[in-house]
């Protein structure tokens, strides 16, 4: 089998693929593929080693009748049309798993850095503004044995859950289609409707999957329902909330805040008034960004390739 992998992510499981006889075209340049690129590169291999950077459409699979699969360098998988997909024949996998403790960091520090406003501070110094004590400007909130709500209490939405409730004896209410049996024995965690979910929680944290039962999920209404004293973290997909709606809740002080490691779209545009918000702490979608993460997710995505190589059960399959 001949892969490509469209993206320069770490070696470990494109040396697990060669080493076992595999033969692996990976694009080292940092930069994705231009769609031509990709295009003319997958024309000649048999699977891809891909990441979300790429949308396999309708229109990409039906060019690439030949794939026999398409391996997600990632847990997400709302950048392929599984339909179409299943129709042709190729399979789909991904990395779940893999990332788990590190978006679940990144969620506790979004919400860290909102509370203590800490990204906007950074910059007063930056900008030379930091000249005297002020006992009343720019305060913060605390978290201690405040609510955290959490939209989606799967994996990741747990391990958060877990750091708020060990950190700060947080209460822990969740919105899930099913009960979360763990959560409830480990944490003490009520499951609430969505809409108890707002009103109740003091941070709400979205980890759910980009469906279209969730996306713009929080918009208006949702954050006019959320307490004005309230924080909104999102590390699960920016469209999950509706941007606009969030910047004009914060504008309106429907809410107190909000800590964003997705946007709509991405890349954020460098004048988005989002960070100009001092309540708003916003990353580039870094949320699997640690050395463990990176390369779980690269074995994990390996793994699938080399188990459909050898014939036997694909460990993470999709579709």
């Amino acid at each position: 089998m001949k892969i490509l992998v469209p993206l320069n992510i770490p070696d470990i499981g494109v040396e697990m693929l060669k080493s076992e006889g595999l033969e692996v075209t990976k694009w080292t340049k940092d930069r994705p593929m231009t769609k031509a690129e990709l295009y003319e590169a997958a024309s000649n291999h048999d699977g891809l080693l891909s990441t979300n950077n790429y949308k396999f459409d309708a229109e990409f699979l039906n060019a690439n009748k030949h794939l026999k699969i398409i391996s997600q360098y990632a847990a997400g998988y709302d950048n392929i049309d599984l339909e179409e997909a299943k129709k042709i024949g190729i399979l789909i996998a991904n990395a779940p798993n893999s990332m788990t403790d590190a978006t679940a960091d990144m969620a506790f520090t979004l919400m860290l850095a909102v509370s203590r406003k800490i990204l906007f501070m950074h910059k007063t110094i930056a900008k030379g503004e930091w000249q005297h004590f002020r006992p009343q400007a720019h305060l913060g909130i605390e978290l201690k044995n405040k609510t955290v709500g959490v939209f989606g209490l799967g994996r990741i939405g747990l391990e958060f859950a877990r750091r708020c409730k060990g950190a700060y004896n947080m209460n822990v209410i969740y919105c899930n289609r099913s009960l979360n049996q763990e959560a409830e024995e480990l944490l003490q965690a009520k499951k609430v409707s969505f809409q108890e979910l707002l009103e109740q929680s003091d941070v709400v944290s979205a980890h759910c999957a980009l469906t279209d039962d969730t996306k713009h999920k929080f918009n208006e209404d949702a954050f006019r329902s959320m307490k004005a004293t309230s924080i909104f973290v999102n590390t699960a997909r920016g469209q999950v909330h509706h941007e606009k709606d969030l910047i004009a809740a914060l504008q309106k002080n429907y809410i107190w805040g909000a800590g964003l490691d997705v946007t709509d779209p991405e890349p954020m545009k460098k004048d988005n008034p989002l960070l100009a918000m001092e309540n708003v702490a916003v990353t580039p979608h870094i949320g699997s960004a640690t050395i463990e993460a990176r390369n779980k997710m690269s074995v994990f995505a390996a793994r699938n390739i080399i188990a459909l190589h050898k014939g036997e059960p694909i460990p993470y399959l999709v579709s």
